[in-house]
């Protein structure tokens, strides 16, 4: 079986920006459509993320929404740092702090899972 952790570091800023976090999801659709074990983690400041996918009227909030579960997961450091954590909490994603405050990136990789960045 495959197990994928994809990993969303892309800011808010720009249209490749816009991109990345709609390759990601893409991706994840992809793993979950096959039934794959996936995580899907928002990391630095692609943790701005989750404020602008969360919006009913964002272009990409219905494929977040199909992608979104109890396997995504936010930076809780870095959702504080760029004041998204309450957002995060309000659209039941749970905040990653295995590892000072941050996802685990070893963990996972321990885990057995393969780490795409975005």
């Amino acid at each position: 079986m495959i197990k994928a952790a994809i990993v969303i570091l892309a800011d808010t800023e720009t249209h490749g920006d816009m991109a990345r976090v709609h390759n990601a999801l893409l991706a994840a659709k992809e793993f979950k459509d096959a039934k794959d074990e996936f995580k899907l983690i928002f990391d630095g400041a692609g943790t701005k993320w989750i404020k602008e996918l969360s919006k009913p009227d964002h272009m990409f909030h219905e494929l977040f929404d199909s992608v979104k579960g109890k396997s995504t997961g936010v930076c809780s450091f870095c959702a504080g740092g760029f004041g998204v954590k309450e957002c995060a909490v309000e659209s039941h994603i749970s905040l990653s702090e295995e590892y000072e405050g941050h996802p685990s990136f070893r963990d996972l990789m321990a885990e057995g899972y393969q780490i795409i960045t975005f």
